[in-house]
Parts: structure tokens; sequence; C-alpha cells
């Protein structure tokens, strides 16, 4: 069984959408108010792919090809 990673981070969005870093930590925020969470939790590649309509196999094939 392989394992992938579950949380996405500023540098995955960067990589996915071609956009800065800086984007990417403002996205996550935005997707942290939409989904009503802490400044401390987490936003997962489920999550992701719901705010941003991205399919998850997509984000996961980034995710493992830029680990």
């Amino acid at each position: 069984m392989k394992l992938t990673r579950i949380c996405i981070y500023p540098k995955d969005i960067q990589l996915i959408t071609g956009r800065s870093e800086r984007y990417g930590r403002k996205l996550l925020n935005d997707i942290k108010s939409y989904f009503d969470k802490e400044p401390h939790q987490f936003i997962t590649v489920k999550e992701f792919s719901e705010y941003s309509g991205i399919e998850e196999e997509i984000i996961n094939e980034y995710i493992e090809k830029y680990p």
C-alpha cells in the first residue's frame, strides 16, 4: 500500500496552478475560511479539490511527482 500526503501546502498550489507561493498561502487562507477552519488546521487534498474544482487524482499526481 503506497501512502501519499493528505495535506496540501502553498508550494503544491504553486506547482499545480503555476502561480506564486504567496498566492498559494492566500488561497489556503481562503479555503480555511470557506470550510470554517481554525488558522492552525490543515487543508486536505479533498478539500482543495472541492474548492478548486480540480480532480483529486490530478492533485495526487502532482504531489507524488514533486514530493
